[in-house]
């Protein structure tokens, strides 16, 4: 009965950290008419066209795995391609102006590539709005402590529950570790999540923690807020920047000065010639 007890608020805190994400995202959104969006690990396309009828986006495309949920993506007038997002995806350089990802870069082995992918795919001051689960969250640190493997991952086999506290919520079958696909490989925490951003040229505009164990929804808001880095999950908007760190009308800003200067120096270089050459000649007549 208590282990019962204990499960059932380990799933409400799960379920309100999950919805606080949400309520993160939708704050993190830009509504702007006509953008195209792409979400990264679309499933059934649901979660997809909320997002893209909140921004007013314009065309949606969307990748997974899945089969079945890309069907009904596409029914949803999702443009959905089956791809592997550990590798290349189907989409030209710079043609999406949004990205949205949840709960996905956790399933992936090569998070170099898909913050890579993310990078060509968007375009110049395209953003893209990452969530995942916390490493660092205080349950996961918990876990450790007690010699088990953090909540949220990595998970050790896809044919085992190997590791994992009794009172984890995927601990109530053999079934919730045989399938390889929503298995948790690469788990980040809150400075690791920024620094892997960075480290690709992204520039990070905002992050919020959202769920904070133990503690009840009121009072998780505020530490959030006061710790994200050890909050449940984490919401991240980053900004793909303009080439060299420059917004267009600066860029225009900074050419129209560079050539004002250049413009400058050849005038001054000639005017020194001229000058050179006006005191040559008089000077000639004297020396002979």
């Amino acid at each position: 009965m208590s282990t019962m007890i204990v499960k059932r608020l380990v799933s409400y805190f799960w379920y309100y950290g999950a919805s606080d994400s949400w309520k993160a995202i939708y704050s993190l959104l830009e509504k702007a008419d006509g953008v195209v969006l792409l979400d990264l690990g679309c499933g059934d396309g649901s979660s997809t066209m909320l997002v893209a009828k909140h921004i007013g986006a314009s065309e949606v495309f969307g990748i997974d795995i899945d089969d079945e949920k890309l069907k009904k993506a596409g029914e949803r007038g999702i443009i959905a391609y089956k791809a592997n997002l550990n590798s290349k995806f189907p989409l030209d350089n710079e043609s999406v102006d949004v990205v949205f990802t949840n709960q996905v870069i956790e399933h992936l082995i090569d998070v170099d590539n898909f913050v890579k992918e993310i990078y060509r795919v968007l375009r110049t001051e395209g953003y893209a709005i990452v969530c995942t689960e916390n490493l660092a969250s205080w349950h996961n640190i918990f876990a450790l402590i007690l010699g088990d493997q953090p909540y949220s991952g990595p998970y050790v086999s896809t044919k085992f529950v190997i590791g994992r506290h009794p009172l984890h919520s995927c601990v109530d079958s053999e079934a919730g570790a045989s399938n390889a696909d929503v298995k948790h490989n690469t788990v980040l925490a809150y400075k690791a999540l920024r620094q892997v951003f960075q480290a690709y040229g992204f520039s990070i505009e905002k992050i919020i923690g959202s769920g904070y164990y133990p503690f009840p929804k009121a009072f998780a808001k505020a530490f959030c807020r006061l710790d994200p880095a050890h909050s449940h999950f984490l919401n991240l908007k980053v900004r793909k920047p303009p080439r060299c760190g420059l917004k267009q009308d600066e860029g225009h800003y900074m050419a129209s000065f560079l050539w004002a200067y250049m413009t400058g120096m050849q005038c001054t270089l000639v005017g020194v010639c001229k000058a050179r050459k006006r005191i040559a000649a008089k000077i000639r007549p004297i020396m002979s």
